[in-house]
């Protein structure tokens, strides 16, 4: 090989070729290198150093929201791996990094999703004052607006929903996060009845207000044109006010 290098180098390089532009060219090919090979070792470690800059936390957080992207627009069959992660602008091999595969991921975004619908409730009861009925009334209007009321929200849910029978774990979330919503709306119900409560089984009532507010919420995330949020919402505040009398 001659004093220069090859200009087929270039051809199957294009990231090298940019070099020499930039650089201009030198008498003999180990001196050129000399300015390549360090400035694409650069490269890497800034590469390298984007990635530690990003906490654990965050990483894990992007996979999460990726993946109820993924199950509202695929479904559980579409939201593979190679799926996941193009969301999330990561190389597929990071999910197990954090996660124990997809089930593990789709698992831990239930739980996630949860945790904000609880949010979402404990911050409107903490704007309800201290009156049972106000509260009781609040809570259940948490169902009629976001996050909650989510068409793409209904779709996450109709797959967690599928895998109820067929995946233990996330057999265990759902029935963690129903037994977490429906005994604090039982609490609410107990307060708002105040002594009448002794004589109805709140635990029975809770379920029935329960399933009134899914199948609500459930038409609405459907897009049924018959009726409103609101009007949802009134249906079943009037629902409670019968109740309570």
């Amino acid at each position: 090989m001659g004093g220069r290098i090859q200009p087929s180098r270039f051809e199957r390089n294009p990231e090298l070729s940019l070099h020499c532009e930039t650089f201009g060219a030198f008498p003999h090919p180990n001196r050129w290198l000399l300015w390549v090979i360090p400035n694409a070792t650069q490269k890497d470690d800034m590469a390298r150093a984007r990635f530690h800059r990003q906490p654990a936390a965050q990483r894990r957080a992007s996979l999460i929201e990726a993946t109820q992207k993924a199950l509202a627009e695929h479904g559980f069959a579409g939201a593979s791996v190679r799926v996941i992660c193009a969301k999330a602008g990561v190389s597929p091999g990071l999910l197990t990094h954090y996660f124990d595969g997809v089930d593990h991921l789709i698992v831990e975004t239930y739980k996630h999703i949860g945790d904000n619908i609880a949010k979402a409730a404990d911050e409107t009861l903490a704007a309800a004052g201290p009156d049972p009925v106000a509260r009781l009334k609040a809570y259940i209007g948490v169902t009629f607006k976001p996050p909650l009321l989510d068409r793409d929200l209904l779709a996450v849910w109709v797959v967690f929903w599928s895998l109820v029978r067929s995946n233990d774990a996330i057999r265990q979330t759902h029935d963690d996060i129903y037994s977490h919503f429906r005994g604090q709306m039982e609490g609410l119900l107990i307060d708002a009845l105040g002594d009448r409560a002794a004589t109805l089984n709140t635990r029975l009532t809770t379920v029935a207000l329960n399933a009134l507010m899914d199948g609500l919420w459930l038409e609405l995330c459907l897009d049924n044109p018959s009726f409103t949020a609101d009007e949802a919402h009134l249906a079943a505040l009037d629902w409670v006010d019968r109740l309570l009398g």
